[in-house]
């Protein structure tokens, strides 16, 4: 028995070699820093590399620089003032091309830190991974309410809502937070009267997408943490991948809550209302590249491979989606032009992180109207020499 499992970790230790070995020459860029290589040492025709640029350039979204005009022509249909939370103009386009780990070409401004809307999700639900992954959330089918005794899950049918319906937008949550009704996000229906009385499916039924419902996610990861959500994605994750100072999370002004004994601000997962996370393109194409990488950095998981695969694993109502903007390509119908392989974590804007495992890419776009993603992903891999 003891030579056996001496032989079993001798076949371990050889299968994790290569592995090891490659993660030892993987290159992570430093603080500040981001190692550049010329395109045709990444495999890419530069003329080609370059008109695809010049197509994210030329296709700028619609979406007004105002962005508060931006917020309220978008959502204009809904009741109620939307902006809770500050929003700032947004720039031009802008964007970054990583493979390999290297910069391979950048437009615009990526300096500037600016709204990325729901790309704060994907965030969000990588500090409950990491929650689940520490044991902070033992199980994710269980009910929030059998852990938290929080009012948001009191009563039917919130008392029955899990952790993975909220991540995955299926818990059909039913309520107000921080003054806006569920009903409010997004309503469906031509009369408005009927919004705050038509028919909600029960948690786990359907999939909707709803900022109300997943600020309802950060304020119970936040008490699943017992720690703001901005002091958990530093620790967490932005340290760990050296991102700069930059960035921010923003709550409402009502969103103001008390959590043992101390007033904290319970952060929205977008700018739906105003608020979220702002942000640079540069950090934004280092948390790309953590999860091209699977969760790990520079010998660092920082978050489990098995919640990337939870992660990348398409829920049951919406096959396009995994954890909370985590979108999926199995079927080619988010980016027809690339692998099925590839998923994004999207915002309005639209922002755009493309992580792409077959090619070991990662492409940040920021302002590109929303139907022109698969042009300029198609772009870049047609850029790609064969065999490359």
């Amino acid at each position: 028995m003891i030579g056996a499992r001496i032989a079993g970790a001798a076949l371990l230790l050889c299968l994790l070699k290569p592995a090891a070995a490659a993660e030892q020459h993987a290159y992570f860029p430093p603080p500040g820093q981001w190692a550049a290589r010329p395109a045709a040492e990444l495999g890419f025709d530069a003329a080609r590399l370059q008109s695809a640029i010049d197509f994210a350039l030329a296709h700028e979204t619609r979406l007004p620089r105002d962005l508060e005009l931006g917020i309220a022509l978008s959502f204009a249909r809904e009741p109620f003032e939307p902006l809770l939370g500050p929003v700032e103009p947004r720039g031009g386009p802008t964007g970054l091309v990583i493979r390999h780990g290297y910069l391979v070409a950048q437009w615009g401004d990526p300096d500037r830190v600016e709204m990325t809307f729901s790309v704060a999700k994907s965030l969000l639900s990588t500090v409950v991974g990491i929650a689940h992954d520490r044991g902070l959330i033992k199980d994710l089918d269980a009910p929030v309410r059998k852990t938290l005794p929080l009012p948001e899950f009191e009563g039917e049918p919130n008392d029955r809502i899990t952790w993975d319906q909220l991540i995955r937008q299926t818990s059909n949550w039913r309520g107000s937070l921080f003054g806006r009704p569920d009903w409010a996000d997004r309503p469906e229906g031509d009369d408005p009267l009927a919004w705050p009385t038509a028919p909600v499916p029960a948690p786990g039924e359907a999939w909707e997408y709803n900022d109300v419902r997943v600020n309802v996610l950060a304020l119970a990861a936040m008490h699943a943490w017992r720690s703001p959500l901005p002091e958990v994605l530093a620790r967490e994750v932005m340290q760990p991948i050296s991102a700069s100072e930059d960035w921010r999370w923003e709550g409402y002004r009502n969103s103001w809550v008390e959590l043992d004994g101390r007033p904290v601000q319970s952060v929205s997962g977008g700018g739906h209302f105003g608020g979220g996370v702002f942000i640079s393109a540069w950090d934004l194409a280092r948390f790309g590249l953590l999860t091209l990488r699977e969760g790990r950095w520079a010998g660092r998981q920082v978050y489990s491979r098995d919640w990337h695969r939870y992660a990348t694993t398409p829920t049951e109502q919406n096959s396009q989606y995994g954890a909370m903007n985590w979108f999926l390509n199995h079927d080619l119908k988010l980016l027809p032009s690339a692998p099925r392989e590839a998923f994004a974590h999207l915002g309005m804007g639209s922002n755009l992180v493309y992580v792409d495992p077959v090619h070991d890419l990662v492409i940040v776009a920021r302002w590109i109207e929303g139907k022109e993603m698969n042009g300029l992903v198609a772009g870049v891999l047609a850029a790609i020499e064969p065999g490359q």
